[in-house]
């Protein structure tokens, strides 16, 4: 049986739950947003700008380039293409802060990419499938409604944002009292989910999981590096390089796999990307987390400027 054959066990209630979850896991982050944290974005807009633009359009734009090289099974270039178009996962707030990066700047742009996934995510995933044959076939061998889309992405994300800001803003001592709890707790949910997911489906995700494992991994490594090394060379600070590095590796891999189990049928090659890319990001943003951890970043800068004089 083809990896595009595979069927996943994942039925209507494991999809709720998993609704359920990546809505709590925006309600946790939206605790910690404050109408400031977008209003500080604007005042110095340039790293955010930098971020948001390595996010939805030079991420989508590489994995064109790479699946059009590579040229994988079609429901894992489909994968590919929808995991790129997810916007920063939640994880990567917790390992800013671990990796002495720029935190304020990592929440805004996950806000901020949130707000625009609802749009961005949809149309992204639906223009780069487009452009290479063999996921235009898929894609229009499904019907799927970009309304829709929309729609779902909003309940998941945007409804869950806007409640816990309304919360923090009305309910300060609550948001704050909760909130750290909430984003553990909901990053433990999340990584539980996948464990039950891969685990319901083991044979299946063993057998296929040679087929992604590489593909995942240079995905991600282009991923973080398309964000350092961008914002090198626009010459960022290194707190906002860590801080967009890490942003734009850590996909919201979770939305991923609900887009995928609600609009394409549970495509096995797809499921197994997003499947992976959950496990595979936590590993190396905390092993690049960690790294930075024991490099601050003012020495780096330090160091720099000696090379330069």
């Amino acid at each position: 049986m083809g990896i595009d054959t595979i069927q996943i066990n994942f039925n209507e209630t494991a999809l709720l739950i998993m609704n359920i979850v990546i809505g709590f896991i925006m309600f946790g982050v939206a605790l910690d947003l404050q109408v400031s944290d977008f209003k500080r974005s604007l005042k110095t807009p340039k790293p955010a700008l930098i971020g948001l633009a390595c996010q939805f359009f030079l991420l989508p734009a590489i994995t064109f380039v790479l699946v059009s090289i590579i040229q994988p099974i079609p429901s894992i270039a489909l994968g590919l293409f929808l995991v790129a178009a997810c916007p920063g996962g939640n994880l990567s707030n917790f390992l800013t802060h671990y990796a002495k990066g720029n935190t304020p700047l990592s929440i805004s742009m996950s806000a901020i990419s949130t707000v625009l996934a609802i749009v961005m995510t949809p149309l992204n995933t639906m223009f780069w499938a487009s452009l290479y044959g063999p996921t235009k076939e898929i894609i229009t061998s499904f019907s799927i409604s970009v309304v829709d889309m929309f729609t779902t992405i909003f309940f998941m994300l945007g409804l869950p944002l806007i409640i816990g800001m309304y919360i923090r803003k009305v309910y300060p001592k609550f948001a704050a009292r909760f909130n750290q709890i909430m984003m553990k707790l909901s990053i433990v949910i999340f990584i539980l989910f996948v464990v039950i997911m891969v685990a319901n489906n083991f044979d299946a995700f063993i057998t296929n999981v040679g087929a992604v494992i590489w593909v995942v991994i240079l995905q991600n490594l282009l991923a973080i590096c398309i964000g350092y090394f961008s914002s090198r060379a626009l010459k960022v600070n290194e707190r906002d390089r860590r801080a967009i590095a890490i942003e734009v590796g850590i996909q919201n891999s979770g939305l991923g796999l609900v887009l995928i189990f609600n609009f394409f049928g549970g495509l096995g090659g797809m499921a197994l990307v997003a499947a992976f890319w959950g496990i595979w990001h936590i590993i190396s943003g905390l092993a690049i987390a960690t790294f930075w951890s024991r490099r601050a970043p003012e020495a780096i800068v330090t160091v720099q400027q000696e090379v330069q004089a």
